[in-house]
């Protein structure tokens, strides 16, 4: 693990870590420090020197490491970077305390620019879709494409599988789950979550359940997992309601680069049903179904995933050419 000085960026000497992160072979972690801000950023080094930047953002609860299958398969591609986002994997809160999907937007669009990488090829996963989003619309000039997986745009009739998810945004409710779940084990939270995500939990390896639950037993030792959950759900829900300029679906329409937009059709947290409905506001989008797959396709069929992504780049660079 090394820490790196970045032009802007304060190597921090110190995060707060429970226990050690699981690196895959090839990753590399570092810390970096802006003013009230502390992010912790997963690569592995590019092929060869001189590829784009790419930089990939996590949904709620999830880290930098759901990208750890997809990254090696775009390697020759990208000069890859996964963040943990503030509150989450090994990145602390943020000083504001602000969960929102424009806070979440605002630290990466920080990172970007203190970090002077961009414009980058950006991907985002469930919250880190619709944060991607927001920075598409916003900050076109740090965009070159934009591949979304599953991304929490609004829906109108949410899944009632994805309710309990969206009730941790209500008061109360987290304290009254943590009370009801105080028995449960890492491992039961661990297979619960899988089987939430997953379309088929039983793709997941022994030494892939071994790893998930070591690091929910991390996360449940942090004193702020909860409250980074809770108020990051909140800043979804909220971001639900936003209209005019605000509104995600409005800003989608805005977004000027080459859209990827992946799916699947066992996604128990963004409805199938949207994927039409992105295509659309999207303009020129691209669009990937999984039937098989759940609301991380990136870690469930990383394979397809990368495969979609090359060929989006290739557009990419026959545009430009």
């Amino acid at each position: 693990m090394s820490s790196t000085e970045l032009p802007g960026i304060a190597a921090a000497t110190a995060a707060p870590r429970a226990s050690a992160v699981r690196i895959a072979e090839g990753e590399d972690l570092r810390t970096v420090t802006l003013p009230g801000l502390t992010l912790t950023v997963r690569s592995r080094p590019p092929a060869r020197a001189g590829l784009p930047p790419a930089l990939l953002v996590h949904g709620l609860g999830g880290s930098s490491q759901n990208w750890s299958a997809l990254l090696p398969l775009i390697d020759d591609l990208v000069d890859g970077e996964a963040l943990d986002l503030p509150g989450f994997g090994d990145s602390p809160p943020p000083d504001d305390g602000n969960y929102s999907v424009t806070g979440h937007a605002r630290a990466v669009i920080r990172y970007l620019d203190a970090s002077d990488r961009g414009p980058v090829h950006l991907l985002g996963n469930s919250l880190g879709g619709a944060v991607s989003t927001r920075i598409a619309a916003l900050r076109p000039d740090l965009v070159r494409t934009l591949t979304l997986v599953s991304p929490a745009l609004p829906e109108l009739r949410v899944q009632r599988s994805a309710a309990p998810t969206g009730l941790l945004a209500v008061p109360g409710v987290t304290a009254l789950y943590s009370r009801l779940t105080k028995d449960w084990t890492p491992e039961m939270r661990t297979r619960g979550m899988l089987g939430l995500c997953y379309g088929d939990p039983s793709r997941v390896s022994d030494e892939g359940l071994r790893n998930a639950v070591a690091e929910m037993e991390r996360r449940l030792e942090l004193p702020y997992f909860w409250d980074a959950m809770t108020r990051s759900a909140r800043g979804i829900v909220n971001s639900y309601t936003l209209g005019g300029q605000h509104g995600l679906w409005r800003q989608a329409r805005r977004v000027l680069a080459p859209t990827l937009l992946v799916y699947g059709g066992r996604d128990q947290l963004v409805g199938y049903r949207m994927a039409r409905k992105a295509a659309t506001a999207f303009r020129g989008a691209r669009l990937l179904t999984l039937p098989d797959a759940g609301h991380v396709a990136m870690m469930e069929y990383p394979e397809a995933v990368a495969r979609a992504f090359r060929e989006l780049l290739d557009d990419y660079d026959s545009s430009r050419s």
